[in-house]
């Protein structure tokens, strides 16, 4: 009779085959995974002391970072963790692209795209609850959107505000919601490892089947370590010394219905979604060309066509690849600037070339390789 040897989830973590010349690049995945944690902790802790009712939201915000003990502390990190979050999400996926793994993963491509949207509706609803100014503006500006979908719009709208207006069921809901979707994340980012573990990793040539490849620990865990000191050094930074260079000075007034800030604008990280919504002057186009500007990567492994020569060698994909960006970080410019001369005008080209980006990076490899054949 044989036995079957039952194999420890940790050491196949260990010895897990992983590619020889995976660089800094390949850190993202695992700094997402301890910056999941650091905010489910942080919630957790924050959610003891807040309380979700329109009298006392604000107040219950305001007695945690004066009264509570190192409330302002946690607060602090909470707040700064989802920018760190979106920042090195930013960069996991930005690296996916220049090095094509939507080809070589494209389940593990796709799960990650899910994260992606799953993470931007948790982040929106936690702006919400400190119910502040723009709290409170964002989350009408925002659910007003829905008011777009033909035929239904409104009654979703009514649907999810619990009402005729933002107000007591509104922040209930959303309250209850941005606590339950980290763990959603969670799930969904065990899905995207079990994809990734699978497939194995891809590397800067862009090959996942010949190359040589070395145990995971210790040769990469230790460069996991090194991204976790650095990770550390920045949410201390920012918690201890900058906690409020990323936030948003209206923030600081309770919500008040009947004044209006001079200037609505969302958080940093969907700045360059909330430029494309203000480019188009259709409610419904620009609520479609929004949703679009992150639904268009689910798109990127069916549209590819596997290249012989990997994006590392192809120079017009990478010239491509930093317009792109530039484009990306134009847009995200706007989105923070005033609704006015010449901000419109620059807004609707750029936003024709985003998504033309798209077309284009998924062309050039295969165009490249024509060329050269």
């Amino acid at each position: 009779m044989f036995k079957l040897r039952q194999i420890n989830p940790a050491e196949g973590l260990l010895s897990l085959p992983s590619p020889l010349s995976i660089s800094l690049w390949w850190n993202g995945g695992s700094i997402l995974g301890i910056l999941l944690v650091f905010q489910i902790v942080t919630g957790l802790f924050l959610s003891m002391h807040y309380t979700a009712d329109l009298v006392n939201t604000f107040a219950s915000v305001i007695h945690i970072i004066r009264d509570t003990p190192m409330g302002w502390l946690f607060r602090n990190f909470h707040a700064n963790g989802a920018s760190l979050f979106f920042v090195f999400m930013y960069l996991h996926i930005g690296r996916g692209l220049y090095y094509q793994s939507y080809i070589s993963q494209p389940h593990t491509w796709s799960v990650g795209v899910t994260i992606f949207l799953v993470s931007m509706g948790t982040a929106f609803l936690g702006y919400v609850l400190p119910w502040g100014q723009m709290s409170f503006w964002g989350a009408t500006v925002i659910t007003n959107l829905l008011s777009a979908i033909p035929y239904l719009g409104l009654s979703i709208v009514e649907w999810v505000w619990g009402g005729f207006s933002v107000g007591q069921s509104t922040l209930n809901r959303f309250f209850s919601l941005h606590f339950i979707l980290p763990f959603l994340i969670a799930g969904l980012s065990a899905l995207h490892m079990l994809f990734l573990h699978e497939k194995g990793s891809t590397n800067p040539l862009g090959d996942t089947n010949h190359v040589s490849k070395i145990p995971f620990h210790p040769y990469f865990s230790w460069k996991d370590m090194g991204g976790f000191v650095g990770l550390f050094m920045l949410i201390v930074l920012l918690g201890f010394f900058y906690p409020t260079v990323l936030g948003d000075p209206e923030n600081f007034i309770p919500a008040n219905p009947m004044v209006t800030p001079v200037h609505i604008q969302p958080e940093w990280y969907f700045l360059f979604a909330y430029a494309i919504l203000r480019s188009i002057p259709s409610k419904l186009g620009g609520v479609i060309a929004l949703v679009m500007s992150v639904v268009i990567l689910y798109f990127m492994p069916l549209a590819s066509v596997k290249s012989v020569i990997p994006s590392s060698f192809t120079p017009p994909y990478q010239f491509m690849y930093w317009i792109f960006i530039v484009f990306f970080v134009l847009l995200t410019w706007l989105g923070a600037c005033p609704i006015e001369e010449p901000y419109l005008s620059l807004a609707g080209p750029l936003t024709f070339l985003y998504f033309a980006s798209f077309i284009l990076l998924v062309m050039c490899p295969f165009l490249w390789d024509k060329v050269t054949d």
